[in-house]
């Protein structure tokens, strides 16, 4: 059995990791590297926003305070304003998963709760295997049935095509 050393926030925010690593309660936490297909749909999604909204800011796994004790990385953050600091600490417009083989799912939400908590307003998921798009919202994640997600206002939208390779 592994044991596990607590770390201090400061100490995990003046720190690099490689890969970097998610921060959850004073523990460290390795998130799945991505494997091809996971960082080519990751380079698909941000390629698709630049194109199509050069006014927004894509942001591929950049450390995010979703609470005091706790910082993820989202595979893709999506906000409307370049953030101030060296890590975001509103809530983006947009947070992004993209699922690897090795996620489980009771992480997979953990995390997509804590975004929730700290106000993102739009939480979407990506399953490049099966080419499947959900959003998560009021704690359940829906499938997008259709070939578009989209936000509210303002309206970002990427379509299953700009996501996965047809």
């Amino acid at each position: 059995m592994a044991v596990e050393t607590l770390v201090s926030v400061e100490e995990y925010l003046n720190t690099s990791y490689s890969p970097d690593m998610e921060y959850v309660d004073g523990v460290l936490v390795e998130i799945n590297v991505g494997d091809p297909i996971h960082s080519f749909v990751q380079g698909r999604i941000a390629h698709a926003f630049y194109q199509k909204y050069p006014e927004i800011i894509v942001l591929p796994e950049v450390r995010s305070k979703t609470s005091e004790t706790r910082y993820r990385l989202p595979d893709v953050a999506v906000t409307l304003r370049m953030p101030e600091g060296r890590f975001i600490k509103e809530a983006p417009y947009i947070a992004i998963e993209i699922l690897s083989e090795d996620d489980r799912v009771t992480r997979l939400i953990e995390k997509l709760k804590e975004y929730a908590a700290m106000g993102v307003p739009n939480i979407w998921v990506f399953d490049p295997r099966l080419k499947q798009m959900f959003v998560f919202h009021g704690n359940s994640l829906q499938e997008i049935e259709g070939d578009t997600i989209s936000t509210g206002e303002p309206r970002l939208e990427l379509t299953r095509a700009e996501i996965f390779q047809d």
